[in-house]
């Protein structure tokens, strides 16, 4: 089950992440509800994400 909620967060984040404010707000809450173990997975996904995203790399502030 945590895992399920760990992929649908990732789709949310892939979904809004045309709007960095958006996004960050999304990120605050996954933040909220996930497990500390899949708080670790969902940086390094983020770091990866925004090689490609470059406007959102300011979100990852929201993780560290």
């Amino acid at each position: 089950m945590p895992r399920m909620i760990y992929d649908y967060t990732k789709s949310v984040l892939e979904r809004v992440s045309f709007d960095p404010i958006l996004f960050a707000k999304e990120l605050k809450k996954a933040v909220k509800n996930l497990l500390p173990y899949e708080i670790e997975q969902l940086k390094r996904w983020l770091q990866f994400f925004t090689k490609e995203h470059p406007e959102l790399k300011d979100c990852l502030s929201v993780v560290s």
